[in-house]
């Protein structure tokens, strides 16, 4: 399994970067070639049991990675929320975690993943992890500076 992590601190209070990191949908106006949408949330709202699919396409190249919402704890006062998911797909497999807590300035957003990709031997798993990292702290950068443009209006 590969090791992702990445982090970054959002201007902004923990309680309101969390919903964001956690709209699901709306990350597909952050990760390149991919739509998320949600395919089922309990009646209770956003939580354990909310599952989604991130479909990325390039060309004639697509995959599906849907996932579920396994641990979802939002953050209350000073504790950290923390979000866990299972990766569900066929070509993707593995586990997420996100957790935010309040920080100097804001709010941290960390963003850690164990996945495997079928088709890759497990000598890649270092390539996966680096490339995987730049590309989710890349994620987090464009989500900030959404939650930047946003909030002043």
């Amino acid at each position: 399994m590969a090791r992702i992590r990445t982090d970054l601190v959002v201007h902004a209070p923990a309680e309101a970067a969390w919903r964001l990191v956690t709209d699901w949908a709306a990350q597909s106006r952050w990760i390149p070639l991919t739509t998320v949408t949600v395919d089922h949330q309990p009646p209770t709202g956003p939580g354990v049991g909310t599952r989604f699919t991130g479909r990325s396409r390039l060309g004639p190249v697509r995959f599906d990675d849907p996932m579920e919402v396994t641990g979802w704890h939002p953050p209350a006062g000073t504790e950290p929320g923390r979000c866990r998911i299972r990766k569900l797909g066929p070509w993707l497999t593995g586990w997420a975690e996100i957790e935010v807590a309040a920080a100097l300035g804001g709010a941290r957003v960390e963003w850690v993943e164990d996945v495997r990709l079928r088709w890759t031997p497990r000598f890649a798993d270092p390539l996966v992890a680096a490339v995987g990292s730049a590309f989710f702290g890349r994620v987090l950068r464009t989500m900030a500076a959404e939650f930047a443009r946003t909030s002043r209006g």
